[in-house]
């Protein structure tokens, strides 16, 4: 029989790793399923905001409405879970956060249409979609200061990488999902209720994140002894805001909102525009690792700008090679497939920077304000103001400008730099 120290030691030494594993299937639940909502998103406009004879596009501004709706509630759910975590633990509430989420997105599956309940039908979605948000404003920042408070010394950029890793894993699965309905289901069999199987799946995906967080332990920081409240910064949330909205606008321009913009602006096939989304995200999941090792030997600063600056130089090209009919489908992937590249440059460094922003009993509240107030704002109203711009005016370029510009300003906010309040 092993001496009781040595099953202690090896339960410190697995613990970090569960806290891995906890706070990463609980992101890709998140994740997931903002995903499967953004890929489905002409799919959802059809079935919920287009009534008999209205138009198509009109029912898209609308999904997308719902979508940004979601993220306005971010804000709200980072405040008052994080406060709840900076006070009581990260773990109670990671629990509670995830319960949330899961419930709401198995719900969206079993919702009535449009056509069977009328006008309810949105207002039912919208609501599960307010939930959702509120449960991952408090998702984000309970998990990365999960993730970095457990990470090992000289790693919390690798750990604090697995936060987006799991979101790209979670909008990757949910295009595999949705490009696989699609590809395995007839148009009238997903249209009828095939579009409902990838957010039923959420249910055993909540369970497993359950299991896992239950069993968790609070973490080093918060266990040591110190003041229990601590004044989250203005200042410090407005510049994290700005470090980190070129990666929101960006992310969600090129990972998520791709798909409809793909369909209704240069007239692809579902299918095609699916598979487009699917090499983006498998380009954003490839390099956010590495991204984050390298922040931990280089500084999280030069890795983020680097992505952040490319971005704002190859935006525009990229959208004039996707218009580009004389170019070969494999040259549009391989473009493709860089710019969510790209993108994890800026994601891969994101969670531990912010995390590094704010004292240990601060950090929930203050990075997952900043983080939820820009994707509301950046992430939650890409789709809106796109869709919307390129119907208005035309101009396919809108795209580019929006990544571009946000990605401008993150430039100049990386470029400044401050006084660190983590541990």
């Amino acid at each position: 029989m092993k001496p009781a120290f040595e099953d202690r030691a090896v339960q410190e030494r697995n613990r970090p790793l569960r806290a891995l594993a906890a706070g990463s299937v609980g992101n890709f639940i998140e994740w997931y399923e903002f995903g499967v909502y953004g890929y489905f998103a002409t799919v959802v406009a059809e079935r919920f905001f287009t009534p008999e004879g209205g138009s198509a596009a009109e029912g898209l501004v609308r999904t997308y409405a719902s979508f940004g709706l979601a993220f306005f509630f971010r804000p709200l759910g980072a405040a008052l879970f994080g406060r709840l975590a900076d006070r009581l633990g990260r773990r109670p509430v990671l629990i509670l956060v995830v319960a949330l989420m899961t419930g709401a997105t198995a719900l969206i599956g079993l919702l009535p249409t449009y056509a069977q309940a009328g006008a309810l039908a949105p207002w039912l979605l919208t609501f599960l979609r307010a939930v959702q948000g509120l449960s991952a404003g408090g998702e984000f920042g309970g998990a990365v200061a999960m993730l970095t408070e457990f990470a090992p010394p000289g790693r919390r950029g690798l750990y604090g990488a697995w936060q987006s890793f799991t979101v790209a894993l979670g909008l990757l699965g949910g295009a595999g999902a949705a490009a696989g309905l699609a590809f395995v289901l007839t148009d009238g069999q997903l249209d009828a209720w095939g579009w409902r199987l990838p957010f039923l799946l959420a249910l055993p995906l909540g369970g497993l994140a359950l299991w896992l967080r239950v069993g968790l332990d609070e973490t080093p920081e918060f266990r040591e002894p110190g003041e229990r409240t601590v004044r989250v910064s203005p200042g410090a949330v407005a510049l994290a805001v700005g470090r980190v909205m070129g990666w929101s606008a960006a992310g969600y321009t090129f990972l998520v909102v791709l798909p409809s913009y793909l369909q209704t602006a240069l007239h692809t096939g579902f299918r095609a525009a699916l598979l487009a989304t699917v090499l983006a995200n498998l380009g954003f999941a490839a390099s956010i690792l590495p991204a984050g090792l390298v922040s931990d030997r280089v500084g999280r600063r030069p890795v983020m700008l680097a992505g952040a600056g490319l971005v704002v130089v190859l935006a525009l090209p990229l959208l004039g090679l996707l218009q580009d009919g004389g170019v070969s489908a494999g040259v549009k992937g391989a473009a493709l497939f860089g710019a969510g590249a790209v993108v994890g440059l800026m994601a891969g460094p994101g969670p531990a920077l912010l995390a590094e922003m704010f004292p240990a009993r601060a950090r929930c509240t203050g990075l997952g304000l900043a983080y939820a107030l820009s994707n509301a704002v950046f992430s939650g109203c890409a789709g809106l103001v796109i869709t919307e711009a390129v119907r208005r005016t035309g101009d396919l370029d809108v795209p580019g400008y929006y990544a571009a510009a946000a990605c401008a300003v993150s430039v100049l906010a990386l470029a400044r730099p401050v006084r660190t309040g983590g541990g």
